[in-house]
């Protein structure tokens, strides 16, 4: 009956006119210029109060730690810190939803500090840093993470300005009453740093004759999607591989402009949470952020663009059998940028034809691992490359239908030796990226949406994982997960 489902669903997303950065595209909003007057009321710089939040934003975490959680880590004397200090900093043992994901998250707090303070995307990325370095040596009596480090400010400079802009679209100095407090209070969800700079500057409640808002209106679409989604994993029985999976995508700003006076005037967001059985509720997360563009080709029948991006990639799965407790994949780029090529093409009328190719560098990142198990973790770290491709065809807001081959290649440079003496580990003192080994991770996605009432599409997705992992002392490992998903898309 699954494999039925499988193929049925893949059936549709072939045969009934996906997601290359939303091809078909709804605009939620009117576009709004920018107001000289709010670029130059929230641009004024406060180094020391922009310093003091992230100082206090680590000494916070850390008592909810300490004294709420009782968690080990959080026991910290003058002690641990000369330790910390003498030792240096070390490869670390977490599970990748916390090194990969969790400390981007912490990092953005960081950078949306100084970033409500008037610094701009480079200078608050600075912060980030300092905090991470701060709460690495100073608040935790575990030995500085290597790969914290990166992931902290690297991930936290993505994540910090999609959160940031998110809320910059809600937030409204003009309005008062229920409405003011309904949106500061969203715009403190999305980013709680930005919220709590507002209430100690008294930017929540005081009236301005301008939005206060730093970027304006761009083009923006949004589209949820909710239902079914299969996942089988090749060669291996599979009884909880079906459940619900819930989708957001986002696209900020004009894909085909060729200006971009500031970083992340333009970025898509895919994101999907999963309602199933066993699995990680955050299944996957992808971000793509322009930092920079021009102009290669603009005439009547072509547009091309080359940009600078950077990238944030998080795909995450559990085991999907009490049989066989194998893990289908796990895939994590907290650090990754690269150039990039956009392309539309003119020629048609009612039809849109437009692709994208992205080359990265990958400063770090994390894949499945058959053999490393120490504390938590159950991933290899390291560095390497990857590359994506995506083409749309689109007729007017009828149908689409995309394709996206992605393809990720790292290496575990620091493995450790043969043969180790497993019977004395000592966590704390387990210094290595992982197995010694290289992957190379393919995902294929082809997706559909067919309009049939207004807003309301029918979307399905076929998407095929494959991993293949050449370890140095073991058998290398091939593996192939098949997911289908069959949703009702909403375009706000």
């Amino acid at each position: 009956m699954k494999k039925f489902l499988f193929i049925f669903l893949s059936l549709i997303s072939i045969f009934i006119p996906i997601l290359s950065q939303t091809p078909i595209r709804r605009q939620v909003t009117n576009i709004e210029l920018v107001d000289s007057a709010d670029i130059k009321y929230y641009s004024k710089k406060n180094t020391w109060a922009a310093a003091g939040q992230v100082l206090g934003l680590n000494v916070g975490i850390w008592g909810f730690d300490r004294f709420i959680m009782k968690d080990d880590f959080s026991y910290i004397s003058m002690h641990t810190i000369k330790k910390n200090l003498k030792k240096g900093f070390v490869w670390d043992n977490d599970q990748m939803s916390t090194n990969m994901f969790g400390h981007p998250y912490h990092g953005s707090l960081y950078f949306n500090s100084a970033r409500a303070r008037g610094f701009n995307y480079w200078q608050s990325g600075a912060f980030a840093l300092g905090g991470s370095l701060t709460w690495e040596l100073f608040f935790e009596n575990e030995y500085p993470s290597i790969n914290d480090i990166i992931a902290t400010p690297m991930g936290g400079l993505v994540l910090g300005e999609v959160l940031y802009r998110s809320s910059d679209l809600i937030l409204d100095d003009r309005t008062r009453g229920k409405e003011r407090i309904g949106r500061e209070v969203a715009g403190f969800l999305i980013s709680p740093s930005r919220g709590l700079t507002r209430l100690i500057n008294g930017d929540a409640t005081r009236k301005r004759a301008t939005s206060g808002r730093q970027f304006g209106i761009p083009e923006i679409s949004i589209e949820t999607s909710i239902g079914i989604r299969d996942m089988e994993l090749k060669d291996n029985i599979s009884d909880d591989a079906i459940g619900a999976s819930l989708e957001v995508n986002i696209e900020y700003g004009d894909k085909f402009s060729d200006e971009c006076s500031k970083p992340y005037d333009y970025f898509t967001l895919r994101g999907s949470v999963n309602m199933q059985k066993k699995q990680p509720l955050v299944g996957q997360l992808n971000i793509v952020g322009r930092l920079w563009v021009t102009d290669v080709i603009d005439n009547s029948k072509d547009f091309l663009s080359l940009g600078f991006y950077q990238h944030f990639d998080y795909y995450d799965s559990d085991t999907i059998s009490n049989v066989s407790k194998r893990i289908p994949y796990k895939v994590c780029t907290p650090a990754s940028a690269g150039i990039g090529l956009i392309h539309k093409s003119k020629r048609f009328n009612n039809w849109i034809f437009d692709s994208h190719t992205h080359f990265n560098i990958i400063m770090l990142g994390g894949t499945l691992s058959d053999h490393y198990r120490v504390k938590d973790r159950d991933y290899n770290l390291g560095s390497g490359f990857s590359w994506l491709m995506g083409t749309n065809i689109t007729y007017r807001d009828r149908f689409s239908i995309s394709g996206i081959y992605e393809a990720y290649k790292m290496y575990t440079w620091k493995g450790y030796p043969v043969d180790f003496d497993w019977d004395n580990l000592n966590e704390k003192e387990f210094n290595y990226q992982g197995d010694h080994s290289q992957t190379i991770f393919h995902i294929f996605s082809l997706r559909s949406q067919l309009k049939f009432y207004k807003q309301l599409y029918l979307t399905s997705v076929c998407n095929y994982y494959r991993r293949n992992t050449n370890y140095k002392y073991f058998k290398n490992v091939k593996s192939r997960t098949f997911e289908g998903k069959l949703m009702l898309t909403y375009k706000f």
